[in-house]
């Protein structure tokens, strides 16, 4: 397939070095193991991307042009970064990378994160972090983008093609509601429902899930607030707005709620999502496998342990994949 007018590929490169050392498209197409035609439109497409002849094709041998004798020298050095980096890659030797950038959902910021981020800058001396905290959605699709190298996000749904998925945490939905709202051995759903819902954003992913899956219920709940802050819909409960459903993460995100709000079950059918580790399969080898190996006990020691003490009842709804 033609490359897009204008692009400059690593590829076309390496044809053009070939041409330059052989003196003839043919001889460089039998050392690149392509077609003659193939390489001629490597070359002719190259010269389209900068705008200038590199070689003169009238010449026996084929020469290169005052401005293909420039253009030699950058081409040998971007080929030895080029070699450099499938080197590093190959070995799965990191120390050398210079930029990683990671996205992580919003539940993970005030502890899990600084967490990880200080082990790998013990790891990774030389490089530097660009960190993007957000909606599990937005943060896909910067990664599909390639704004992202990878990142710690809700699933939604099968990942693409190109995409890694390394499974981390898997967690129930659940209720939080003011103290004393709903008595023990009562009928808790009817309690709940003499409250309004206080729902999460359904502009965000897992809003849009807990109100699919309330559809699924047949569930008629008196809904008056839909927000996006974990914090303001856990400060509306605690001043016995309503009640509302929302995952353990969310609830240790709004930590200084906790003691002015119950955590119970869902009184309906079961609500689970997984949290994951993705990237863009084979662009950093088995980087996103080892970050993934280093959250998984960050995430028992912040996360799992500290949520099943507050709320045995959980169990294995809470645990580390």
């Amino acid at each position: 397939m033609a490359e897009a007018q204008g692009r400059i590929t690593l590829w076309g490169v390496e044809v053009f070095l070939a041409a330059a050392e052989e003196g003839s498209i043919s001889a460089a197409a039998r050392r690149l193991g392509a077609s003659v035609s193939g390489v001629s439109q490597q070359l002719s497409a190259l010269e389209l991307a900068l705008g200038v002849q590199l070689l003169d094709r009238a010449a026996r041998p084929m020469a290169l042009t005052p401005a293909g004798e420039m253009f030699r020298r950058r081409a040998q050095a971007i080929m030895a970064e080029a070699e450099q980096a499938r080197a590093e890659l190959a070995s799965g030797d990191f120390t050398g990378l210079t930029l990683l950038r990671l996205g992580m959902v919003e539940d993970f910021d005030s502890d899990v994160t600084p967490r990880l981020l200080a082990a790998l800058a013990d790891d990774l001396r030389q490089c530097q972090f660009l960190l993007e905290t957000g909606a599990s959605h937005r943060l896909l699709d910067q990664l599909e983008a390639r704004a992202l190298d990878m990142v710690v996000a809700a699933d939604m749904g099968a990942p693409g093609e190109g995409t890694e998925v390394h499974p981390l945490l898997t967690e129930p939905f659940i209720v939080a509601a003011p103290k004393g709202a709903v008595r023990p051995g009562g009928d808790v759903l009817a309690q709940l429902k003499a409250l309004p819902l206080i729902l999460y954003s359904q502009r965000h992913h897992m809003g849009r899930q807990i109100a699919a899956h309330l559809t699924r219920q047949e569930l008629k709940l008196s809904t008056r607030f839909e927000l996006d802050s974990y914090h303001a819909i856990m400060a509306m409960v605690v001043a016995g707005a309503g009640w509302t459903i929302l995952t353990p993460l969310g609830l240790l995100h709004a930590q200084r709620f906790r003691d002015r709000a119950e955590a119970l079950p869902l009184p309906f059918a079961p609500l689970s999502r997984t949290i994951s580790l993705s990237a863009r399969r084979g662009a950093l080898r088995g980087m996103p496998e080892q970050v993934a190996a280093r959250l998984r006990p960050l995430l028992q020691d912040l996360i799992v342990g500290p949520a099943r003490a507050q709320m045995p009842w959980i169990g294995e709804g809470l645990r580390v994949l």
